[in-house]
This record gives C-alpha cells, structure tokens and sequence, in this order.
C-alpha cells in the first residue's frame, strides 16, 4: 500500500502573495535573492539562517514553476523604485537638503 504525504511548506495569503509557511518570508524575497545575487540555497540559509535548506528549496521550487509571474512583478517593482527615486531627486525640499548637506562637508 502506497500512501502519498503532500506537505505545503509554501502558503498562498488573501491578497495572493506566496509566503513560506510559519517564517514570515515572502517567497519573492527568496527569489530576489536568486535574481540579484546568484545565491545557492546554502548561501541564502546562511543569510537567513531562520529559514531551513527545505524551506528555501520549497521557495526557489515555487518560484521556478511561477518564474514568469514573478519576473512580472519584480520588473513591476524595480520600475515603481526608480519613479519614486526620480520623484524624490526632483523635489525642491530634498534638492534644497542636499545643497546644505554638501555645503557642510565642504565647511
């Protein structure tokens, strides 16, 4: 007799967000990791040392078979980053604190 034992360390929010059961880790932030650094799930466990190897290799899995997804979405939030980044360069407030930010250092 053959008994199947399907364990989900990966669970879906209300708002549809993939998390990693119990570790308060978006799988996102797992793949980021993947995206931006290159990290092996060895280098990430010892980065977060609070997620296991399993729950990392649950992670990256979930991310692989939702690859395009994701991508979407960090594409999404890269271009969200540099348009508020742009806004702020631009604003009087924070040109003007960083004219007396410089004329200090120079002082």
């Amino acid at each position: 007799m053959r008994v199947t034992v399907a364990a989900s360390l990966i669970e879906i929010d209300e708002r549809g967000r993939s998390w990693i059961s119990g570790a308060n880790t978006k799988v996102i932030e797992v793949a980021l990791d993947k995206v931006a650094y290159g990290w092996r799930a060895q280098e990430m466990h010892e980065q977060h040392p609070h997620l296991s190897l399993a729950e990392i290799h649950a992670a990256l899995s979930y991310y692989y078979a939702h690859q395009a997804e994701f991508d979407a979405e960090i594409e999404r939030q890269k271009q969200e980053y540099e348009a508020l980044w742009a806004a702020a360069q631009s604003d009087p407030l924070q040109r003007r604190l960083r004219e007396l930010a410089l004329q200090r250092k120079t002082q």
